[in-house]
């Protein structure tokens, strides 16, 4: 087991990577002080591991929901049916949330956490690797909006990530590759030495060699626990972690929550990402041939689908959590390997990328 911190003062936390951590009743009790504890997860997830994290919760008085799987069913109805199952079994201000699953259950019990008695203790347990390499750390928590993703939500930090291993045995071929987005952005918006053993190792991850995957997560959460560290609530460098996003989530609204996963959609929104920081001269068209073979290798789409057209685009832009008084702002790429903050951008080479890239 490697465990690495997010330094954040009295709410610092451990991340927790490893084989079989399902089973650690140590390592999970520690961090849910209440003697009730609910877990949140899904009908994917719960035939598979939601016994060994019930036996894992020993002695406690606990409880479970399990909800539908997908992006669609990220919303304030969910999170109603998590409140309901809390106080249907009269949780008190003590009690804990444990979110068993991918990024939708985790932003989501997160989110349930954070207003439930105006906050109560959480653990993350992700099973997904988008989750365990990004949307478990950090305390972003939020459910969607027809019109936005994430577009209700709170900064509210677990007492702990639990990232387990052995669970992406169990993870669909898409899902895995939809990880490896999140993966290949770190090395692209801060570590350059990562990409390049990215680039070298890909195949290795997709074959799921247990020692590549280990480093990859790793070396990922050690970047998303500096980046937080640094700065909790995205008001400078932790924005750099949404490159590709801004266009990833017009796609994932403009389609319909669910068509695209998250992973594929951000892919698609680094390779636009890219094109535009080619077109006001910061990269190449070198590095942006590499950006997408990357990609393609991770077996993730780089083209952004036919039926959103430009204007389509920027109306879904429009709404998006990084932009100042209606004004657009986006993480772009000043070479591979830094991101830069978020920046105002011409209409002209913007409306340019989105009207010529992979069309």
């Amino acid at each position: 087991m490697k465990t690495l911190h997010v330094e954040l003062g009295e709410r610092s936390y451990p991340i927790h990577i490893g084989r079989g951590l399902l089973g650690r009743p140590d390592l999970i009790q520690a961090h849910l002080p209440g003697r009730q504890v609910m877990v949140v997860t899904n009908e994917v997830v719960a035939p598979l591991y939601l016994d060994c994290m019930l036996a894992s919760l020993a002695g406690k008085e606990t409880a479970s929901i399990v909800l539908p799987d997908g992006e669609a069913y990220k919303t304030m109805d969910s999170a109603m049916a998590v409140f309901d199952a809390l106080l249907d079994r009269r949780f008190g201000r003590n009690a804990g949330i444990v979110a068993l699953g991918g990024g939708v259950i985790g932003d989501l019990a997160g989110f349930a956490a954070a207003c439930y008695q105006r906050g109560v203790p959480f653990i993350q347990v992700p099973t997904t690797l988008l989750s365990q390499v990004d949307s478990s750390v950090g305390g972003k928590t939020a459910v969607n909006h027809p019109r936005g993703k994430n577009m209700i939500g709170a900064f509210y930090q677990p007492r702990c990530v639990l990232a387990d291993t052995d669970t992406l045995n169990t993870l669909a071929d898409r899902e895995l590759s939809a990880g490896l987005a999140e993966v290949i952005k770190y090395g692209l918006i801060r570590d350059p030495e990562f990409l390049a053993w990215l680039d070298a190792n890909v195949d290795s991850l997709l074959r799921r060699d247990p020692g590549a995957l280990a480093y990859a997560i790793e070396r990922s959460c050690l970047n998303k626990a500096q980046v937080v560290a640094e700065d909790e609530t995205e008001t400078g460098v932790r924005a750099t972690l949404n490159l590709g996003h801004t266009f990833g989530h017009a796609i994932e609204t403009g389609m319909g929550y669910g068509v695209y996963l998250h992973g594929e959609a951000v892919a698609i929104g680094m390779c636009q990402a890219a094109d535009l920081s080619r077109r006001l001269g910061w990269i190449g068209d070198d590095e942006v041939a590499r950006v997408i073979r990357l990609l393609e290798r991770a077996r993730l789409p780089v083209v952004p689908p036919r039926e959103l057209d430009a204007d389509a685009f920027l109306e879904h832009m429009a709404v998006d959590k990084k932009n100042v008084d209606g004004g657009l702002r986006l993480i772009l790429l000043k070479s591979l390997g830094e991101a830069t903050l978020p920046v105002a951008v011409d209409a002209g080479p913007l409306r340019a990328t989105l009207e010529s890239y992979g069309r």
